[in-house]
């Protein structure tokens, strides 16, 4: 069976600009797609240079076994970045329009109602707020209801509940044997979303993969980032001249973890949830006073920035709380991440 999208070899430069190096990806029957990547990766130009809108300097692409611009746009759906819709429309006007551009289409209505906009309907678009816009968008790339979806960017302006009913409509689309191929810099909507993601930077793909195994592979290791109390760290009443700090990372090291001090933190690599206890227990018995700890498991941001020494999106970890006697787990929501909390110092 030809798969629904094939590219080799993709190259495309603007003047002395290279942004796409030797692209080479294929996407299944049903897969959903992520692209990720920073702002001026290439993801926009890879996108354009799929679906037939930029020719690229070199290269091939595959849209169900022809070239783009042969291949049935009634089983293309394209959401750009950028959408600059006809003006002084409402948001069932601009649907319904675009379904005119197709021989068969879905109902405006039902698709407005599977985004979310069933109650907005009848208001212009200029109107909407910016979240309600971008969605009225994704209305008109789903109205021919399509085989291969390219949405770029999808949620961008999105409220987060808004953001979350488009991941569960991509999911729903996918299960009925849609192929979405999908560009975002949110690690998180690629995790949720995403059968195989592509690592892209500075127009090369650095890694293609299943979520998981990429952040497996090249994540790195859970970790527990100790943030030190300064006003506690003067070594004037050691025994020994050494901050509290010092004390605690050759103690920690001692009990076999793994330990980086820095300014003002201390960093335990390769620690495991039961290791926690532990963890305190050496900071306790050092006297060392701190601020807060914050666990961090590996994400596709990680293994990002171990691939290509760039920053997709910002993230911390979760905060474990203060110093304590004892610790308790709690879980924090959505994610599934872990928050520890304490007592009093």
């Amino acid at each position: 069976m030809t798969e629904p999208l094939v590219a080799e070899d993709l190259r495309k430069s603007y003047g002395d600009t290279t942004a796409l190096d030797g692209v080479s990806l294929s996407v299944g029957e049903g897969e959903v797609f992520g692209l990720i990547g920073p702002n001026g990766a290439g993801k926009t130009t890879l996108v354009r240079s799929l679906t037939g809108t930029t020719e690229p300097d070199s290269g091939t692409v595959s849209v169900f076994g022809t070239d783009p611009q042969s291949a049935d746009r009634q089983r293309l759906g394209l959401l750009p970045q950028a959408f600059d819709p006809p003006e002084r429309l409402t948001a069932r006007e601009l649907v319904a329009y675009y379904a005119g551009l197709y021989d068969e289409a879905r109902d405006p209505d039902t698709v407005l109602a599977e985004v979310g906009l069933d109650a907005a309907d009848d208001t212009w678009y200029e109107n909407l707020s910016g979240g309600q816009q971008r969605r009225t968008c994704v209305g008109t790339a789903l109205v021919n209801d399509p085989d291969l979806l390219f949405l770029d960017e999808p949620t961008t302006g999105i409220d987060p509940a808004g953001r979350r009913a488009l991941w569960t409509l991509v999911e729903d689309l996918a299960d009925r044997g849609t192929t979405v191929f999908l560009t975002t810099h949110s690690m998180e909507e690629a995790e949720r979303l995403a059968d195989r993601v592509g690592l892209l930077a500075d127009g090369e793909l650095a890694a293609v993969g299943p979520p998981s195994d990429l952040v497996a592979e090249y994540g790195g290791r859970t970790r527990i980032v100790v943030e030190l109390d300064a006003d506690a760290e003067s070594p004037a009443d050691s025994a020994d001249g050494r901050p509290p700090s010092a004390r605690a990372a050759d103690a920690l090291a001692a009990a076999d973890f793994e330990v980086e001090a820095a300014e003002g933190r201390l960093v335990v690599t390769g620690v495991l949830p039961e290791d926690i206890g532990a963890v305190v227990a050496a900071l306790n018995d050092g006297g060392v006073a701190y601020d807060s700890l914050t666990w961090t498991e590996p994400d596709l941001e990680d293994a990002f920035l171990q691939l290509t020494g760039e920053s997709v999106a910002a993230g911390e970890g979760v905060a474990l709380g203060r110093p304590a006697d004892a610790v308790r787990g709690e879980d924090t929501g959505d994610d599934g991440e872990t928050a520890l909390a304490g007592g009093d110092r």
